[in-house]
Order: structure tokens, then sequence, then C-alpha cells
């Protein structure tokens, strides 16, 4: 997991984008040499509106839908359901944060999410 700094223009964001691994060197399928390494590292698993949340997002990043939203309150578990999205995806992912304090929130707790 990488945490950078982003700028486009005047405007400042944060990132952390999580890569995938590249398993063999068969340059002729590419695709099917990646093995990501999304394995969520906690005993808790999504209640309440998570489940539903995690099902429509794998479900709108499947069907191709190029802009979502996962709106909630402080602590209703955006990061946490973010998380199981990533793991059921299994593609590399950037997560913005429009500054640094939250950034490094949310780098502590997905890393949390995925020590390895």
């Amino acid at each position: 997991m990488i945490l950078r700094q982003l700028q486009a223009g005047n405007e400042h964001a944060w990132g952390l984008y999580f890569r995938d691994v590249l398993t063999t060197d068969d340059p002729a399928n590419e695709r099917a040499s990646i093995l990501t390494a999304f394995n969520i590292a906690t005993e808790f698993q999504p209640t309440g509106d998570q489940p539903e949340a995690i099902e429509k997002l794998v479900n709108g990043l499947e069907s191709g839908y190029r802009h979502q939203t996962l709106l909630g309150v402080t602590g209703s578990g955006k990061t946490f359901t973010m998380a199981n999205v990533i793991a059921r995806v299994e593609r590399p992912t950037l997560v913005l944060a429009h500054n640094k304090t939250l950034a490094a929130q949310l780098y502590s707790e997905f890393r949390e999410y995925f020590p390895n």
C-alpha cells in the first residue's frame, strides 16, 4: 500500500493505492498472471446495511459503472465496507482523501485490514 500526495492543478488530495502482485513472467497472458493479495485480516463480518452496500458497489464495478458514491455518517463503517469491496473485486484501488489527516487515518485503518 502506498500513501502519496496527488496534485491536479491547484487542488491537492491524498491517495492510498493498493497494488497487485505479479506471479509469473508470462507476457502472453498478463491478466491471468496477476494474483491479488486482498485478504482482509479481521474477525468482524459486515452487518446492518454493509452487506447490501458491498453487493451494490461490487455489482456496479462489475457492470462497468465509472462513478459510485458510498455515503454514511462518521463511524458508520464506510472504510470497512470499502475494504470488503476491494477484497471482493481483487483489483488495484486508489482511495482519495481531501486532507493529510484523513489520509493518515485511512492509511492506518486499511493497513490493519490488509497487513500483507
